[in-house]
């Protein structure tokens, strides 16, 4: 089955079946993870991780708009995380360093940001959902590891969301550390401009240096 095919039979909206499922089983915590930053040229990778209450109804209401971060504009992501986190029973984030991105991969980068987030959580959690990876060298931790989890489930969902608001305000923060290269708009992914700003000021200490093009204007 292709990811057309998978993508086109997603829900409307994320939903809370799988961690209904795992309340009945007598779950209490089920934290959903998310990362944002994977296919970006510079900066972090960044993971969230987030705990919500055992009240389906209140958070179906509650939590209506929230979808993928992918699919809201910058001032509905904010408006949903100041949300999240009223809700939220907690939350955690983590991150992959450039450096560690070049050293270790982008998967193993993504792992890595994704543990931290969980183990920043106040409480270790009964049960995992994540989208795309699974963690199992990592935590040993039930879990459960999906593709378009942050469209199926709303915990995956909302860690997308804090965790893109997150990475979004460091890349801002960077760009006055970093002045010309716009991360305060690309947000270090690879656009038009990202590309012709390197080809003038060459790469940075937080661009990922073992990215193609990053790498191929290194040895130009």
């Amino acid at each position: 089955m292709n990811a057309k095919f998978k993508q086109a039979n997603l829900p409307k909206r994320p939903h809370l079946r799988l961690e209904n499922r795992y309340w009945n089983s007598g779950y209490k915590l089920i934290a959903g993870i998310d990362e944002v930053g994977r296919g970006a040229w510079a900066g972090p990778v960044v993971a969230a991780a987030v705990v919500l209450p055992m009240r389906p109804r209140f958070l179906n209401r509650k939590l209506k708009d929230v979808r993928d971060s992918k699919c809201l504009s910058p001032n509905i992501r904010d408006k949903m995380s100041r949300l999240i986190f009223d809700v939220a029973l907690f939350s955690g984030f983590g991150s992959s360093s450039p450096e560690e991105v070049d050293e270790c991969g982008i998967v193993n980068a993504t792992r890595i940001a994704m543990f931290r987030a969980v183990t920043a959580l106040s409480s270790q959690p009964d049960q995992l959902l994540i989208d795309a990876v699974d963690l199992n060298n990592e935590l040993d931790i039930p879990q459960k590891a999906m593709n378009f989890g942050d469209s199926i489930s709303l915990s995956i969902a909302a860690a997308s969301i804090l965790a893109k608001v997150y990475r979004d305000r460091l890349m801002v923060a960077l760009s006055s550390e970093y002045p010309g290269y716009g991360f305060e708009r690309h947000k270090g992914y690879g656009t038009n401009m990202h590309y012709d700003m390197l080809t003038q000021l060459r790469a940075t200490p937080v661009h990922r240096h073992t990215f193609k093009p990053i790498a191929s204007l290194s040895e130009a």
